[in-house]
């Protein structure tokens, strides 16, 4: 049996609080007559001499309700747990969040519209514009971070499969199926994509591993490994000397870079970067990197505005990557 008119008349704040957070801000506030109509809706009847006293309770509790006396009058919620501005920006995080599926970013979406009032609402309802943008097909990415947490939290291992994409765009399972057994110590999101940072038992160093490529993670029984290499763990300097999170090997590298580079080495590797004048017209860079393509390919995007100064071995690597290049561009039978 549905409750009597009597018993709503005790959620009456409850529905008023409803309607101010739902349907209100500076810009649409609700009459009087509209609070009276609404809980009439509801079941619940109320007179005009008792809404002024029933939003003073509300505001005794703690809601900042502002009353307008300029006609027609009414009443609006002014503070919130989020403004507006913060609101589109998470909505515009959110939309251009590369490991969030399409379907679950609509989801998010939706409940940080419940966050506002139903007008300011339709302003999150916008197209954020990113080019090349492809979004997650992983739909499970949010169980991995929650089960990837569980794990860190418990302090136990985690075993899971790692999948890559074939040229037919299938999933393609690595180590033909078998699982990965690792340590998760962090998540990181890094490059448009979130990862977690783990300590690896078989190779016994750090890993990381895409979240959204990651299936079938479970818990173990065994507790993690890895604490003494994650004591003093930076993950910013991690994420700055492993360019696109791709492995090499650690190198202290000496760049020479023109000027105006200054600003792209300081975006780069932080403005603690060790940088000092070479001459005139240039400076002298030293940084830890990962030496991988990746960090080579970095450097041919900025061309002859850079070069690597020492140590040798890494000069000679860096050549012999640009001469590979340039033979699969060289002359070609028509």
């Amino acid at each position: 049996m549905g409750r009597g008119r009597s018993e709503k008349q005790k959620q009456k704040l409850l529905y008023m609080a409803q309607l101010l957070y739902g349907r209100t801000d500076e810009d649409h506030p609700v009459t009087t007559q509209e609070v009276i109509d609404y809980l009439e809706a509801n079941g619940i009847r109320s007179e005009r001499k008792t809404v002024y006293t029933d939003m003073e309770e509300l505001e005794d509790f703690g809601l900042d309700i502002i009353r307008v006396k300029e006609r027609p009058g009414g009443y609006y919620l002014a503070s919130r747990k989020f403004e507006l501005a913060e609101l589109k920006l998470l909505v515009d995080a959110v939309q251009a969040s590369k490991f969030i599926t399409t379907k679950k970013s609509r989801e998010l979406i939706a409940k940080l519209e419940t966050l506002c009032g139903r007008e300011q609402a339709k302003q999150l309802h916008r197209q954020v514009v990113v080019t090349n943008r492809s979004k997650a097909v992983n739909e499970n990415i949010y169980y991995n971070v929650d089960m990837i947490y569980n794990a860190i939290a418990e302090n136990v291992k985690i075993r899971f499969q790692y999948f890559e994409w074939t040229v037919n765009k299938e999933m393609k399972l690595r180590r033909d199926g078998s699982y990965y057994e690792v340590s998760p110590w962090l998540l990181s999101w890094d490059d448009e994509n979130y990862y977690l940072i783990a300590y690896d038992d078989r190779s016994r160093d750090i890993r990381h591993y895409r979240v959204d490529k990651m299936l079938k993670i479970e818990l173990t029984a065994e507790s993690r490994e890895g604490k003494e290499q994650f004591g003093n763990f930076d993950v910013a300097a991690y994420s700055r000397k492993t360019f696109g999170m791709f492995a090499g090997e650690d190198e202290t590298v000496t760049l020479i870079c023109e000027d105006a580079l200054t600003g792209v080495m300081i975006d780069r590797f932080g403005k603690e970067v060790a940088m000092r004048r070479y001459d005139e017209t240039r400076i002298r860079v030293r940084v830890s990197v990962a030496v991988s393509r990746q960090f080579f390919g970095w450097l041919a995007g900025l061309g002859a505005a850079v070069r690597i100064e020492s140590p040798e071995p890494v000069v000679r690597e860096y050549r012999e990557y640009l001469e590979t290049i340039l033979k699969t561009y060289g002359e070609q039978e028509l």
